[in-house]
């Protein structure tokens, strides 16, 4: 049997379920205040049974269509639909189970594809956090092709890593156009068209801490081990060790600095002493003519 893992709002953390009204798209929350349904920040818009505003919603539609009848008279609860919705949006794709000539459920049977090794990347990158407001741990960003639908996020996630998501919104993005330096065609850039994936997470998450949020010392060791395991800077030292190489004389005995006026500590300080004894000079002789002419004025008018 395939075990399917439910994603239950109703038993999602309460700062799980702000974190999903605080990441609701900003047209689905400016049409909502014009409705009078808006939330104060950092609270929740899910209902006590767990249902959010658009869940709530189609509730009421069904509801009223009489598509919650059930054989004894009676209408689903809220939290009985939201069960039944959250068992469909939950199900195993590409599983079928048989039902024999008795009526009995038989073993689960794949009737899809399998795919073992996916091609595809998926990039984790720190989520956006306005300025004033706290960085949210129940929210992962990732960045995914654009071929890449909500269902192979969740499939994706839940498959590879065992992560249950509460909700993914997507959003792309698409590079600006340039010139191509052969055909001079119009291009975009590959690495700046992708899909935006942003992932509502029943279990928080805190992404690792930049550099400028480190101490001294742990920005030291992080960027020791980054050169270590990682090559971090490696082309850099690579290309300045290239280019002191090919400073080096031809005929191989090495090389040497080229002395002069400025190549060294004491030539530099030397010449900005001289200059500035001449400056100094040059500021007592206009002193003593200015002296002079003022005692040659005074003795012509006494």
């Amino acid at each position: 049997m395939f075990p399917t893992l439910r994603r239950l709002y109703a038993t999602i953390p309460d700062a799980a379920a702000v974190a999903r009204t605080a990441s609701t798209p900003r047209a689905v929350r400016i049409r909502r205040a014009k409705k009078g349904l808006d939330v104060e920040p950092l609270q929740s818009d899910a209902t006590p049974e767990g249902l959010t505003p658009t869940e709530f919603a189609r509730y009421q539609r069904a509801l009223a269509k009489g598509e919650l009848l059930q054989n004894d008279g009676s209408n689903l609860t809220e939290e009985e639909w939201l069960e039944r919705l959250d068992a469909r949006r939950s199900r195993v794709r590409g599983v079928r189970t048989p039902v024999t000539a008795e009526g009995e459920a038989g073993e689960a049977e794949v009737v899809g594809q399998k795919i073992f090794l996916p091609n595809i990347i998926f990039k984790l990158v720190r989520n956006h956090t306005p300025a004033g407001q706290p960085y949210n741990p129940y929210e992962a960003t990732f960045r995914v092709p654009p071929s890449v639908t909500k269902t192979d996020v969740r499939a994706y996630l839940l498959a590879v890593y065992g992560v249950q998501t509460t909700y993914i919104r997507t959003d792309n993005y698409v590079s600006p156009l340039r010139r191509s330096r052969f055909s001079r065609a119009l291009e975009t850039i590959t690495d700046r068209t992708y899909k935006r994936a942003v992932v509502g997470l029943v279990e928080p998450f805190y992404y690792p801490l930049a550099e400028e949020d480190m101490g001294g010392e742990e920005r030291a060791e992080r960027r020791k081990f980054l050169q270590e395991r990682l090559l971090v800077g490696r082309r850099e030292r690579d290309m300045q060790a290239y280019f002191l190489r090919q400073t080096k004389g031809s005929d191989g005995k090495g090389w040497k600095w080229r002395t002069g006026t400025t190549a060294s500590r004491g030539n530099i300080l030397r010449l900005i002493a001289e200059r500035r004894a001449e400056r100094n000079q040059a500021v007592e002789d206009v002193k003593a003519r200015i002296r002079e002419d003022r005692e040659k004025e005074a003795a012509e008018a006494s």
